[in-house]
């Protein structure tokens, strides 16, 4: 079998690239089989509303399975549920202090009230009085209200004294103490040093109080990220072949100074073992050692001597790949240039990335609330859980979560090869379409949408397991043994490298869609074919490359970083320097490496139009070369892959 289903090599039709003349269709059952998977996850949403979930997340309910702001019917087996709360519209916790941090859920009994306590109450007899006053009673519903005082189930069935001051949050409508101290042992075990008060009232006030340079520092970093982009095209050459330059005398260097200390320990040696053995003719406990340590100085020496050959000798043969990588950022510099909608493609992901994420996290919370009431014999307390096959629609939904994610990052990859591949195989630049980036999402839209949500789901299947062993090795950490705790640490990062490679794979399976309108399988098979017969520009581009890019992300935060301490500089207390610091240079990276990423993207996009492009064209007429006359002067000087005849096939 071949690929996914598809036929043997020997029974392919010999066929050849043809960038941009067909377009088609492409794995159009993967498509139907993730809108059937959408399909569900909005029905999901759908049966959360239905059976009150959502209801009772929004308005909220009490312990006996109440929503407020509204009547309910009763629940067999359960008391005082059925009540009419159409008056009581706010949820109020008996003691809202009691957390459980490990459950991450309030363990205290909640009512629904009329009213949350506007003032401190202290005493029974004041909970009586805003009773009687405000007609909301604080205790549960089967106590009277001006009978506070007297009860015996006061102690039980009333809230903590003394009652903080409560304010209904905004649309949830739960009442929240004013005076959130009493969260301070939760926000402890969140926050380490949270204890101390006065600095974590620094921090927090000096963010409030550097807002707008906050602000003004990460549009900095944005705008630092997009110029960067553009300028590595003028320093490519000289930041590659420095950087070259760096490692290769830092690993001379290096081998150089092993070599020194080899000898001159070993010079030492010999003249304290001669002196001593003058001195006395018994043996010396400390000459094993002393030789064990010129030994490791020697394996050292020996091994970067190695390495330093191996490297040396890379350099010496792969130096003309390393003029392809800098004549490929140089186009890829281009490339922005022509089409500068290129550099909003991380704001587009972004959006819909979030938007889908609260879509998600809202489901969940519904998905929280939803189910069937069952009353909790520690507690007494009644809770709504999944049971049956009901408990699958979870798993369900985090399914979702990846393979949509996922499939957003595709879209975005599908989208910026095929604007690449639109501007590589148009020989006239002047004819590009008006909007390349809109034409390549048109034909992401109507062709490919199964490509992407073919690839997506490869990438969920190694991730769920990843993910899975991540939460076992968590939840086991200090249980396991060593070998244990070896194995899953082993097999979490071979799924980590498989998904990285998966990742590259269907990129450039992406760009060859773009380019031949091919089916995911047939365009991974495409791709890897002409990586492979080019491994070691892949491999030249992928180290430099990468290398460069993270110097440009550390570039920007550095940047960034040396401009915030400037601007903070006029508010002159170093420890409110801190948290806004530590802000902006996350923004800053997180910025850096979505932008640069796209720039990788292009440069990968390229790469591979570049070698199609040599494997299938020589120059002459009729076969004219469609690269870039940077690349071409490359291919010339390196030609380390010379055309080949167009009788050959992919």
């Amino acid at each position: 079998m071949g690929c996914c289903g598809s036929a043997e090599v020997s029974d392919r039709p010999k066929r050849e690239w043809k960038p941009l003349e067909d377009r088609s269709c492409t794995d159009l059952p993967w498509f139907l089989l993730f809108t059937l998977f959408l399909v569900g996850m909005c029905g999901i949403c759908g049966f959360t509303i239905m059976t009150g979930g959502a209801a009772r997340l929004v308005f909220g309910y009490d312990s006996y399975g109440n929503t407020c702001g509204q009547r309910n019917e009763p629940i067999e087996g359960v008391r005082l549920s059925g009540l009419d709360h159409t008056d009581r519209k706010f949820v109020f916790f008996l003691d809202p202090c009691n957390i459980d941090i490990i459950q991450r859920k309030i363990k205290s009994m909640a009512l629904c009230v009329s009213q949350c306590p506007t003032e401190e109450l202290a005493t029974y007899h004041d909970l009586k009085r805003f009773a009687m006053i405000n007609g909301s009673e604080l205790c549960s519903y089967e106590l009277p209200g001006h009978k506070y005082p007297q009860l015996p189930e006061r102690f039980e069935k009333c809230p903590k004294l003394p009652v903080p001051e409560s304010k209904a949050l905004p649309v949830f409508n739960r009442c929240t103490p004013v005076d959130i101290s009493c969260y301070a042992k939760f926000a402890e075990a969140v926050v380490t040093f949270v204890s101390d008060n006065s600095m974590l009232n620094r921090l927090i006030a000096g963010v409030a109080a550097s807002k707008e340079i906050i602000v003004g520092l990460c549009l900095l970093a944005l705008v630092l990220s997009m110029i960067l982009m553009v300028i590595i095209r003028y320093i490519s050459a000289v930041l590659v072949w420095i950087l070259t330059a760096l490692v290769v005398l830092g690993s001379l260097g290096g081998t150089s100074v092993l070599w020194w200390l080899y000898i001159d320990y070993r010079i030492t040696m010999n003249e304290t073992m001669t002196k001593d053995l003058r001195e006395t003719e018994e043996p010396i406990d400390g000459i094993k050692t002393t030789e064990d340590h010129a030994q490791g100085l020697l394996i050292y020496a020996v091994s970067a001597t190695v390495f330093t050959g191996i490297l040396l000798l890379l350099m010496l043969f792969m130096r003309k790949r390393v003029a392809l990588t800098i004549a490929l950022f140089h186009v890829a510099g281009k490339v922005f240039i022509h089409l500068p909608l290129l550099a909003l493609q991380p704001f587009y992901t972004f959006l819909a990335l979030s938007l889908f994420w609260v879509y998600w996290i809202m489901v969940l919370l519904f998905l929280g609330t939803t189910g069937n009431p069952e009353k909790n014999e520690d507690t007494g307390l009644v809770e709504f859980r999944l049971t049956g096959a009901l408990q699958y629609m979870t798993w369900y939904h985090a399914v979702g979560l990846i393979w949509i994610s996922e499939f957003i990052l595709a879209c975005q990859q599908m989208t910026v090869a095929g604007a690449v591949v639109t501007y590589y195989f148009t020989r006239d630049k002047t004819k590009l379409p008006v909007t390349p980036i809109l034409s390549s999402v048109l034909r992401l839209v109507r062709y490919h949408l199964g490509t992407v949500a073919k690839g997506s789901f490869i990438i969920t299947l190694v991730k769920i397991p990843r993910l899975i062993l991540m939460y076992i090795h968590n939840q086991l950490k200090g249980k396991e043994n060593a070998c244990a705790r070896c194995m899953l640490k082993t097999c979490i990062c071979c799924l980590w490298c498989l998904e990285k490679c998966l990742n590259y794979l269907n990129q450039n399976a992406y760009a060859a869609t773009a380019i031949n309108s091919t089916n995911f399988c047939t365009s991974a098979r495409d791709a890897f074919m002409i990586l492979v017969e080019n491994a070691l520009r892949v491999a030249t581009i992928n180290t430099v490359g990468d290398f460069v890019l993270f110097l440009g992300k550390i570039l920007i935060v550095t940047c960034t970083a040396f401009a915030g301490v400037l601007a903070l500089n006029y508010q002159r207390d170093y420890t409110e320097w801190v948290l806004p610091l530590i802000i902006v240079c996350l923004f800053a990276f997180l910025v850096a490496h979505c932008f640069l990423s796209i720039f990788e993207i292009v440069v990968d996009v390229l790469f591979l139009c570049f070698a199609i492009d040599t494997k299938y064209n020589n120059g002459t007429h009729g076969r004219e070369f469609y690269m870039d006359k940077a690349l071409m002067v490359s291919h010339r000087v390196g030609n380390v892959s010379p055309g080949v005849p167009m009788s050959c096939r992919v």
